[in-house]
């Protein structure tokens, strides 16, 4: 009975192993390379698979996704003699399982190799600066040698990606400095050309300020001389509507007199020996310009003659003391300038007095 129990676990356990070694179970996207007695028989596709037991056996399980591979960081030499660490990625993935299986034995170790060989040989046909700034051809390059190589071994490479090309500490610094010195280049010429264009905004605000002074300038000397004619125009027309007689021109200037004499600006004075003559002489004229103008008195003149005649008197008397000072001022000044000598210049003048101013021949004819 032992013996029989034995036997059939035995049996039981042969059938257990027989079955598993039958029954393959592929999952998706990867694929068995089968071989019976060390050749190869078929591939399995994902999904269930019956095998000959202990005669067919399993060789590769083949990835079919897309992988990604980054390689360690490798030196190349430029055209210029320089060298530079490059760190590449590659993506690709296995089209035929069994060409990946038996015609070559690593397909990574190998498309690493290759990636190397052919990036130094496209980075030392090229300079650093033209490295640097050539990514998209590098990268275009390499897929197309890859592709072509590792078509033969069943794998497809979709894409070679450049990580970094790093150049030499010195040469680094070097960059960092030409860099710099163009950005310092950009800004000054950026800046003069501010400069400039704010020295011409300002030329032109200043050209139209003053063609605008000017002009305002023009228009306030226009319209100044126009109310100064305005005004010239309207007291001559006062004067010819109001009608004013000899006396009180006569008046006027008496008036005026003194003011003239106290100017700041007036330092020497000729005074003229027929003093009174002249003051007749200016009266007789304003008699005659009023005669004809028509000059006649007005009605109720009469009342204030007095008055008239007496302020007339008062300014006639202030006229002949500002004269006779400025008279003597005259004498003093010759009597320095000749170092004491009399003076040979002005004969003494007359006196003059108000009623000499006043008496005016041509006023007196009137009356008679």
């Amino acid at each position: 009975m032992e013996f029989a129990a034995i036997l059939l676990i035995a049996v039981a356990v042969i059938v257990v192993v027989t079955l598993a070694k039958a029954v393959r179970i592929v999952p998706q996207q990867r694929q068995d390379v089968v071989e019976r007695l060390g050749k190869y028989k078929r591939t399995l596709n994902p999904g269930l698979n019956l095998l000959v037991p202990f005669v067919d056996a399993v060789r590769t399980k083949v990835d079919l996704r897309e992988q990604v591979v980054s390689f360690p960081p490798q030196p190349v030499i430029t055209s210029d003699n320089l060298v530079v660490s490059i760190d590449t990625v590659l993506y690709f993935k296995v089209v035929d399982s069994v060409r990946a299986t038996y015609e070559i034995s690593n397909f990574l170790q190998a498309i690493e190799q290759l990636t190397v060989t052919t990036l130094r040989n496209v980075i030392g046909s090229l300079d650093l600066e033209r490295a640097l700034t050539s990514r998209e051809e590098i990268n275009r390059h390499l897929s197309g040698v890859l592709d072509e190589t590792t078509g033969r071994w069943g794998i497809k490479v979709t894409r070679v990606e450049i990580k970094a090309i790093e150049p030499p500490p010195s040469i680094r610094d070097s960059m960092e400095k030409q860099m710099r010195a163009e950005r310092d280049r950009r800004a000054a010429i950026l800046n003069a050309e501010g400069h400039k264009q704010s020295q011409i905004l300002t030329a032109e605000g200043e050209k139209q300020a003053a063609v605008l002074r000017a002009d305002g300038d023009r228009q306030a000397r226009i319209l100044q001389a126009e109310g100064q004619a305005k005004a010239i125009r309207t007291v001559f027309d006062a004067i010819h509507t109001a009608n004013p007689s000899q006396k009180v021109l006569a008046y006027q200037y008496l008036q005026a007199l003194p003011q003239i004499a106290n100017g700041t600006a007036n330092k020497v004075w000729i005074v003229p020996t027929e003093l009174t003559k002249a003051l007749e002489g200016m009266g007789g004229a304003l008699g005659g310009l009023a005669n004809m103008a028509g000059d006649a008195p007005a009605p109720g003149a009469s009342q204030t003659a007095g008055e008239v005649e007496r302020e007339a008197a008062e300014a006639a008397q202030a006229a002949a003391v500002a004269a006779q000072e400025i008279h003597d001022e005259v004498r003093v000044a010759e009597a320095q300038a000749t170092g004491g000598n009399a003076p040979q210049g002005l004969p003494a003048p007359e006196p003059v007095s108000p009623a000499s101013l006043l008496n005016d021949p041509s006023d007196q004819r009137e009356r008679g």
